[in-house]
């Protein structure tokens, strides 16, 4: 992925039912404004359908990732959502999402081999 693709992704987390944004990207912080970090993201916003909201309050409920197409404006989005364990019990506390665009491609690694995993160990296993 380049760092022009990657600053077209916003992402954020967010914390609780009410969504309260704790952090987003660059991306993020362009398309929704910084005042969003620490807001309810129902409340700021704004530009997303209720769609959108709609897959973050699965995950929070259900524990488990979520994607979907979402329109905003008269663009189409692809909106992915995957719950915040909590480290201790497990339990989930919030939701991480990102958007990609239509247009931008996913990224696709080529298929790694044993070798090539070999070559990115520090200190490789004894065999």
């Amino acid at each position: 992925m380049t760092d022009s693709q990657a600053s077209q992704r916003p992402a954020g987390m967010c914390v609780g039912s009410g969504h309260l944004v704790v952090y987003g990207n660059p991306a993020f912080v362009a398309a929704f404004g910084g005042h969003c970090v620490g807001m309810p993201a129902r409340e700021t916003m704004l530009s997303l359908p209720p769609e959108a909201f709609d897959v973050l309050d699965a995950v929070l409920a259900e524990g488990r990732p979520l994607a979907r197409w979402i329109a905003i404006g008269s663009d189409d989005w692809r909106m992915t959502a995957m719950p915040r364990l909590d480290f201790e019990t497990g339990r989930v506390y919030g939701v991480s999402f990102h958007l990609r665009h239509r247009g931008d491609l996913p990224v696709v690694r080529p298929e790694r081999t044993l070798e090539d995993a070999r070559k990115e160990w520090l200190s490789p296993p004894s065999l």
